[in-house]
Parts: C-alpha cells; structure tokens; sequence
C-alpha cells in the first residue's frame, strides 16, 4: 500500500494542527500516513515512503532549523528519493512573513532529490499556509493538499 510521511517541525503548535489536517486528507484517500514531529525522524526514515510532506514555521522567510538539517542530512540519499512525491506547508506571524518562500526552499530541495511535487490551481498554491492558528481557509487548504498529494502518489506509486 502506498505510505506517505508528513514530518514537521512546530513551536506553538500551529505547524503540528496543519499536519493533522493534512493527514486527514491523505487518510481520506485510504493511504497509510505517519505523521511525526522532525525529531523523530532520521534520514534514513525517509526511503521507506513513497511521498514525503515537510512542515515547517517560518523564521526569517525560511524554514526551522531541525527541518533544514534533516534536509541537509538527506544529501546522502542523493538518487535515492527519486520518483517519490514531495510536498511542503508553512506557517507563520504575519501575513507577507515568508510562507511561501519556507515552502520553496522545502519544494527546492526535494525536485533536487528528483522528487514530483503538484502545485494547486485554486488552493494555495504551492502548499498550504496559515498565518498563525490556522483559520477555516487554511484548514481546508489543509486537507485538500493531503488529498491531492495522496492522489498523485498513488497515480504514480501504483
């Protein structure tokens, strides 16, 4: 069965509920997901799934720290992660803090592995965002992203 992670790191809380709520999307389209703080994920964790989903707060328009060092640790997979779906989500303070940059340093990074990530024509482009709690939009976003990554997955995995 296809097997997606959605790896996040969160410090309030904000980043950890937009997990859930993708991970309820993906469970929507009957597909096995764990969903796991960065700190419990090692690097080689990562060549047993067949899409990967990062979160991340924004911190000075890019990406926390523990995210970008599983990434940096991840250079050793190199051709390893190639096919698999990649997608990213964010979250910040402000409105215009830097979401979208977080998620395209992620999606960066991961078309590098060889990665297939999808963008969304209505939703949130590039991935989910929210600026702080994440509100009704961002929720629905949230899951619609979960869908659409689990969909493209299994297209390509099966």
């Amino acid at each position: 069965m296809t097997k997606i992670l959605i790896c996040y790191y969160s410090r309030s809380g904000n980043t950890k509920k937009m997990a859930y709520l993708i991970q309820k999307g993906v469970m929507d389209e009957d597909v096995d997901v764990d969903t796991k703080d960065v700190k419990e994920v090692r690097v080689d964790d990562l060549k047993k799934y067949d899409g990967i989903i990062f979160g991340s707060p924004t911190y000075y328009g890019g990406m926390a720290y523990r995210v970008k060092e599983l990434i940096d640790k991840s250079n050793k997979l190199h051709g390893d992660l190639d096919g698999k779906v990649g997608g990213a989500f964010s979250s910040s303070a402000n409105i215009a803090g830097g979401n979208e940059t977080t998620i395209l340093q992620i999606l960066q990074a991961f078309m590098i592995h060889g990665m297939v990530v999808i963008g969304d024509s209505e939703g949130d482009h590039y991935g989910p965002v929210a600026i702080e709690r994440p509100d009704k939009r961002s929720e629905d976003n949230c899951v619609r992203y979960g869908k659409r990554v689990a969909a493209l997955t299994k297209k390509l995995q099966g």
